[in-house]
């Protein structure tokens, strides 16, 4: 299947699936889209191959907009999305990597995708895959888990060029300041970027920048414009 970007948006209100999250908020999805539509080296056909870019949802306790745009770019049928969470689905209220064609991790519980993130990085890296990159999306409340602030230390320290991390900010964070998260990035040594969750250009901008010598982190606002 190959969809627009409003096309997987009605996708995704096919599969909202948990009653805390009962509408669909296109401020994940913007930066996912992007991502699969404009960036990722991903080929729906051949998921699995190993010199892949890859793409780590931490924010997986609301998968709608995630489980849309895989499916909107053929790696599973869209008819999946009206089964979501029922009885013999594979597709959950979090995500299952054994289950979900395309996901690379079963996720849910807030605070492990950045860390599994760094050790994927570090493991590409080690293993010569010098071009694939790795993505993983997290939300600013997540950012408030102990572990994420470790990743973060030791991503900057060992300069993990191939990582992007995506904050996904809609002012949940209950640690921190208003306009804070890509500080503290920024003081371990990380490239950074502040834009809107639904301009789809500037985040492919951030996405494409280089950061030959250290990780970049996109935050991507949907509280208000960052400029």
């Amino acid at each position: 299947m190959t969809a627009t970007f409003e096309q997987t948006v009605d996708l995704a209100r096919r599969s909202v699936a948990d009653i805390r999250y009962p509408v669909v908020k296109t401020y994940t999805l913007d930066p996912i889209w992007v991502l699969y539509d404009r960036v990722l080296r991903i080929d729906p056909a051949h998921p699995d191959d190993p010199g892949r870019d890859r793409f780590l949802l931490s924010k997986g306790h609301g998968p709608s907009a995630y489980y849309a745009v895989l499916a909107a770019k053929g790696f599973f049928p869209a008819d999946w999305l009206d089964g979501i969470a029922s009885a013999g689905s594979r597709l959950g209220a979090h995500p299952d990597a054994t289950l979900v064609p395309g996901a690379e991790i079963s996720s849910g519980s807030l605070g492990h995708g950045l860390p599994l993130a760094v050790g994927t990085a570090l493991g590409l890296r080690a293993s010569g895959f010098t071009d694939a990159r790795v993505f993983v999306l997290v939300g600013d409340a997540e950012l408030d888990e102990g572990s994420n602030h470790e990743a973060i230390q030791y991503a900057g320290a060992t300069g993990l060029s191939n990582l992007d991390v995506i904050v996904v900010d809609n002012g949940s964070g209950t640690i921190g300041w208003p306009g804070g998260i890509a500080s503290r990035f920024a003081v371990n040594g990380w490239s950074t970027a502040e834009v809107a969750a639904a301009d789809h250009d500037a985040l492919h901008r951030s996405y494409t920048a280089p950061h030959p010598d250290r990780p970049h982190v996109t935050v991507a606002s949907a509280v208000a414009d960052p400029h």
